[in-house]
């Protein structure tokens, strides 16, 4: 935001008649007072964008002036002046929030140049508080839903405290999301949010990640790095996935929880972090634990708060709600005008089982907006499921999961001898969602990472999947997929 109204706060008549010819020269808006009871009766009037101030007024200090403004909820910036100041006046101003400091006499072009330099700051508070509003909208926690109002109240109370905390949930419920609504809603809301994504980090690097290196701890460490938990220090530091983290860095890990100390990879220095950690994981780590792939001490130390995020099936009642914010978001995002969807639109969304949650149905409307035509009406055929909806309605009723035009995958044969037929016996959405996924894979004759991006979903959320239905009995595989997975390899 430029500098537009300045007021003038001097004593010296010359001088300040001076200083408001100069300033109107350069086509700001000056006001011109003589006293603090003047400036006060201003500024609770009018708003302006920059006080110029001199610090010794007839009727008080114009540090108490400064300490006033500071306590306004709109308050402009503060350059303070002074013709027999010290060093110690200058600096307790700067302390109390003024933006620069003058010494009398001053010229005009150091008048200017600090009036440049404030304008400049006020641009940058003004960009760092729209950022700051696209922010909280874009890690807005949005729902109706009893669930989710239950969820707002748990972050509400547990965001307060510096309390670990582990939060499990499918992929794409927006477990990232309540890990910023937690650093945001907390004591250490100004400090440093951290995100370290487990399970996209090379196995060999991930000690690096976390704790840094020193120079020459490894190939390629040409310099010293600090860790991710440094870099956290003061903050929140976010382990995203954890539970893809190695036994031996799960160890390390431990320590960091217990003591909050550790030492960078090759060195010998020990540092101390004051960090708070909040985990994420879409498995179960209890059943990890049971299967020794992850240290139950580790567990037992991160599940001091457990916050379970709820998928998009079990709270259908949010779905349009989250379809209407994304689609404000996207015809803004692609420019174009949306008024809205059409009831069978609606209908489709209700229907879907959503089994990428809530990054399916975000993907799902960017989609339909982008395809929606001059009508600004966001019909079925737009939302790029229907046919699988369809498909799923006749499953129901027919108790067999088909391809349209082609003949049923033995996969898909396989699953159906082990779901009921009659009529009487619905199946539940986690049949429901067996069937829809083996019906995208079909169609994309096995391929797992065309499948995914289709169903909203990590390949690797999609493998999990697969590897529980084999468990499970539900289905051995196809040739098919045994080819594609080879092709996928091969590439």
């Amino acid at each position: 935001m430029a500098i537009e109204r300045i007021l003038a706060v001097e004593d010296d008549v010359q001088l300040l008649r001076s200083l408001e010819i100069f300033l109107r020269s350069r086509r700001y808006d000056v006001v011109g007072v003589e006293s603090i009871a003047s400036a006060m009766d201003y500024l609770v009037r009018e708003p302006f964008d920059l006080v110029l101030a001199d610090v010794h007024l007839p009727d008080g200090s114009a540090v108490e002036l400064l300490k006033w403004i500071q306590g306004r909820t709109v308050k402009p910036i503060v350059i303070m002046s002074s013709g027999v100041g010290t060093v110690d006046e200058a600096i307790e101003c700067i302390k109390l929030g003024a933006f620069d400091y003058l010494i009398k006499p001053f010229s005009n072009q150091q008048l200017e140049i600090a009036i440049r330099k404030a304008a400049q700051f006020n641009h940058l508070i003004s960009v760092t508080r729209y950022y700051s509003a696209r922010e909280e909208e874009e890690y807005e926690l949005l729902g109706s839903s009893q669930a989710m109002q239950e969820l707002r109240t748990l972050i509400a109370r547990v965001a307060r405290t510096d309390a670990t905390v582990l939060i499990q949930g499918e992929t794409g419920t927006g477990k990232e999301l309540i890990a910023h609504a937690l650093h945001r809603l907390s004591p250490r809301a100004h400090g440093p949010f951290i995100k370290v994504n487990c399970a996209a980090i090379p196995e060999n690097l991930i000690e690096s990640e976390f704790f840094g290196h020193e120079r020459g701890a490894f190939t390629g460490a040409v310099a010293r790095k600090e860790g991710r938990f440094e870099l956290a220090h003061g903050g929140t530091i976010l382990l995203d996935e954890i539970s893809e983290i190695t036994p031996a860095v799960q160890v390390k890990l431990l320590r960091v929880l217990q003591e909050r100390e550790f030492e960078r990879v090759g060195g010998t220095r020990t540092i101390r972090v004051d960090v708070r950690v909040i985990a994420t994981t879409n498995r179960r780590l209890e059943e990890c634990v049971q299967r020794n792939e992850f240290r139950s001490d580790l567990f037992f130390r991160l599940n001091v708060v457990p916050i379970y995020v709820p998928p998009l099936r079990e709270r259908k009642e949010d779905v349009l709600l989250l379809a209407e914010h994304f689609i404000k978001r996207y015809a803004r995002k692609h420019g174009v005008r949306i008024f809205g969807l059409s009831e069978e639109a609606k209908a489709a969304l209700l229907t879907h089982s959503w089994p990428g949650n809530v990054r399916e149905l975000q993907n799902v409307i960017e989609r339909a907006v982008i395809l929606c035509d001059e009508s600004g009406i966001i019909r079925p055929h737009h939302l790029g499921f229907v046919p699988t909806v369809e498909l799923r309605t006749k499953s129901v009723a027919l108790g067999q999961a088909s391809v349209p035009g082609s003949s049923p995958p033995a996969a898909a044969n396989e699953m159906d001898k082990k779901m009921p037929s009659s009529e009487e016996n619905i199946p539940s959405l986690g049949e429901l969602e067996r069937r829809h996924i083996l019906e995208v894979l079909a169609r994309c004759q096995w391929n797992k990472t065309q499948a995914a991006k289709l169903l909203g979903i990590s390949v690797r959320t999609l493998r999990n999947k697969l590897l529980e239905y084999k468990q499970a009995g539900f289905y051995q595989g196809s040739t098919d997929e045994q080819e594609t997975d080879s092709q996928e390899r091969g590439t």
